[in-house]
């Protein structure tokens, strides 16, 4: 069965997991208190933050969905890195300084504290676990398939049991203060594994412009006014005085023309209208709405993620966590510049992985096996430079799940047990609590995740941030910044976004689920007629697949109209909770929520 198992890709994999397994252990060692668990101590320096958060967002899709995505679907898919990374300046801006000077240990500690509504928590909690399941299941789908690559003919639910226990284990032993270093760690460890293998395969088959001249269009050199005809499968490109070529595979049936890739309204963003078999002309209107609700569910949605938002909290005080977004923003930008080159490179020299299935097989192990074309040059090069990449998949699914993970256990550990089941509840049985909560939530992680084969990873993450879009930063931009926001206004709208898109995207996965020609299409064939309604109704099939263009202003919207409906309800003291969330800590306005309402935390 495991015959053919690649010594050094194996090796290298190993060596990731290992080491996260080790520093999980050593750092677990220094978390004692509930205050390690939920937010390490409130003592994480900037630069160990920033390098933590951004190994936590650098998720398995941005290491392996976003060149996977570029790769099936062209130039439409660069929305993603570009808007994962410009929602950070909507934290920079609005969020990151006003949330930490509050002071809490989650998400929900902040809506009771800022609307004094215990209900009003027990709201929130909902929405961690929602965000954060439909968060982990592209994560498991990257364990599945990376295991799957490195042992050939393992299951793929096998490698999402495998990871998902071992990243289970690290967060059940240290909670937010044992993961913090190993996060930082696998930042680096993946900005290398992405990288190096990208400057070693320009060199050998040419540069990033070159290898875009190698697809469709007509490739002009100013100097030489050379053109290449469209679709050529080899290009040569006279640049200047030297011949430099690039050659490329040609291209199977199911991968989409050159025009087609190259085209700002690619396979991505066209893909309903084609189904309803519209025209290029008809199909633009549908293209530019999926294509601005994308932008909205991604950059509203990074300010909305629970476990991101968690972080700020580790920061000693508010400068520290605006700084500490600031670097993110950069060490997240640099990272985002190599996956689309793999992308390129893939579709020019590996273009077999477009007749796979969009599991296993498809376009999203193409940083996995893009690396293995140097061994018929180099030998042993190429199954090296694979190992790192794998162990780079390793570290960024690892990293994102633990962060999720450590997110949605504080909730019910601290939130539900802690403040809702047992208010009474001492550190030591909060603290039990979290270990078993992470047990069970990383369970019910792995189940989830063993279902989801057939969907591309990128695609499922764009959906989480249109749930976090339309539910959690409506209410922390409208809660930070108007003061006339009540309880029922916040409430009714994140609810009722939040909800609406939960239900819209649910319905599409289980349509695309129910096409798997693998055993997925029989558990879901009932909802397979759907696909038939989608065909004939392509602009509620784009509602629905990407919802934040609609439910971002319901939520919005609705917290407006209610808040004004209910104006006596605003909270007696907002002005002084205001002067807390925008105050310079140098006027002593800060405060530590948890510990002005709760002795033990």
């Amino acid at each position: 069965m495991f015959a053919i198992i690649d010594p050094y890709i194996l090796s290298f994999s190993a060596i990731t997991v290992f080491v996260t397994i080790f520093m999980g252990f050593w750092s677990a060692r220094k978390s004692k208190t509930a205050s390690d668990f939920f937010v390490a101590g409130r003592s994480v320096s900037v630069g160990w933050n920033a390098s933590a958060i951004s190994g936590e967002y650098l998720s398995a899709a941005s290491f392996m969905g976003v060149a996977g995505m570029v790769m099936s679907s062209g130039y439409d898919a660069l929305w993603y890195p570009v808007c994962y990374a410009c929602g950070y300046l909507f934290l920079l801006l609005f969020i990151a300084g006003p949330l930490r000077r509050f002071g809490a240990y989650t998400i929900p500690d902040f809506a009771e504290g800022r609307f004094d509504s215990p209900l009003f928590r027990k709201i929130a909690v909902c929405f961690v676990l929602f965000i954060g399941f439909f968060y982990t299941m592209p994560q498991m789908k990257g364990a599945g398939t990376t295991l799957a690559y490195i042992f050939p003919g393992l299951p793929y639910w096998a490698g999402v049991v495998l990871v998902g226990a071992v990243i289970t284990l690290n967060v059940a032993l240290g909670g937010m203060k044992g993961i913090t270093l190993v996060q930082a760690f696998q930042y680096w460890a993946k900005m290398f594994a992405i990288s190096v293998p990208i400057f070693v395969l320009m060199a050998v088959y040419g540069d990033y412009g070159k290898q875009i001249g190698a697809n469709g269009g007509n490739v002009q050199h100013p100097a030489s006014n050379i053109r290449r005809p469209t679709n050529a499968p080899n290009a040569a490109l006279d640049l200047g005085s030297s011949k430099l070529s690039v050659e490329r595979s040609p291209l199977p049936a199911k991968a989409p023309a050159d025009s087609t890739w190259l085209s700002p309204f690619g396979p991505l963003t066209t893909k309903a209208a084609k189904a309803a078999k519209l025209s290029p002309e008809e199909s633009k209107p549908y293209s530019l709405l999926y294509t601005y609700s994308l932008i909205i569910a991604l950059v509203c949605g990074t300010a909305g993620l629970p476990h991101i938002l968690v972080r700020f909290y580790t920061n000693p005080d508010g400068v520290a966590a605006k700084r500490t977004t600031m670097w993110v923003m950069i060490l997240i930008g640099i990272f985002y510049v190599f996956p689309p080159v793999f992308g390129v490179l893939g579709r020019n020299l590996m273009p077999e992985l477009y007749t796979g299935l969009s599991g296993i097989k498809g376009t999203d192990q193409v940083v996995l096996k893009l690396p293995t074309i140097l061994r018929e040059k180099y030998g042993v090069l190429g199954s090296i430079l694979s190992g790192i990449t794998c162990a780079g998949a390793f570290a960024a699914f690892m990293s994102t799940f633990s962060g999720l993970l450590v997110s949605m256990t504080g909730a019910l550990a601290h939130d539900v047990y802690g403040r809702m089941l047992k208010p009474t509840a001492t550190a030591d049985e909060r603290t039990r609590m979290f270990k078993f909560g992470a047990v069970l939530l990383g369970g019910v992680a792995i189940g989830l995740g063993s279902f989801v084969e057939a969907l591309e990873i990128n695609f499922m993450v764009g959906q989480a941030f249109a749930i976090a879009a339309a539910s959690y930063f409506p209410l922390l931009f409208m809660a930070v910044w108007w003061r006339k926001l009540t309880m029922k206004g916040a409430a009714t709208g994140m609810l009722s976004g939040g909800i609406m898109s939960l239900l819209a995207v649910t319905l599409t996965n289980l349509s695309t689920l129910s096409l798997d020609p693998g055993p997925m299409g029989k558990v879901f064939g009932v909802f397979k007629p759907l696909n038939d309604f989608w065909a004939g109704h392509p602009l509620l099939r784009i509602l629905c697949e990407q919802p934040a263009i609609w439910c971002v202003p319901l939520a919005i919207g609705l917290m407006i109209v209610i808040s004004k409906l209910t104006a006596r309800q605003v909270p007696s003291d907002i002005r002084m909770k205001m002067l807390v969330l925008h105050a310079p800590e140098k006027l002593g306005l800060k405060q530590e929520y948890i510990q002005d309402h709760q002795h033990g935390h």
